[in-house]
């Protein structure tokens, strides 16, 4: 490294180049920041686009029961899990839902829920839960 009377504009040059080599200020610079589908909203109002199954995290097998779902603020399209026995039967492509997080650390999945930030809570304005346990009927759209 040159430390002379006119060595500034290397180490100038030096320092712009070392600062790439920082994650936070890459991000920063590229605008790699995560775009989050919700916003600063708990909760969000989605169109079913398509009814899927996902696989688990590798000491788990199984197949968890997810809806692909189009939110209708910004048009992002995310995958929410449907919690509950058989409760992917009462939820049918172009039905009204409302998804929330799903509440793991930083906004991120949970356990061995791979890629899955969120959850169906209503459907078509009634809960899901209700729905399930047989108090409401789901109105037709």
């Amino acid at each position: 490294m040159t430390r002379g009377e006119f060595s500034a504009r290397k180490l100038k040059k030096d320092r712009q180049r070392m600062r790439w080599k920082d994650v936070h200020y890459m991000k920063r610079k590229l605008n790699l920041k995560r775009k989050e589908p919700l916003g600063h909203s708990p909760q969000g109002r989605g169109i079913v686009i398509a009814k899927r199954t996902t696989e688990q995290k590798q000491p788990h097998s199984g197949l968890i029961k997810t809806v692909r779902i189009q939110l209708v603020k910004n048009n992002i399209q995310v995958t929410a899990f449907v919690p509950g026995n058989k409760a992917i039967d009462h939820i049918n492509e172009h039905d009204e839902v409302v998804v929330e997080g799903i509440g793991g650390s930083q906004g991120g999945p949970i356990g061995s829920q791979w890629g899955i930030k969120y959850r169906v809570i209503k459907v078509n304005g009634i809960a899901l839960s209700e729905i399930l346990k047989g108090k409401k009927q789901k109105p037709m759209r």
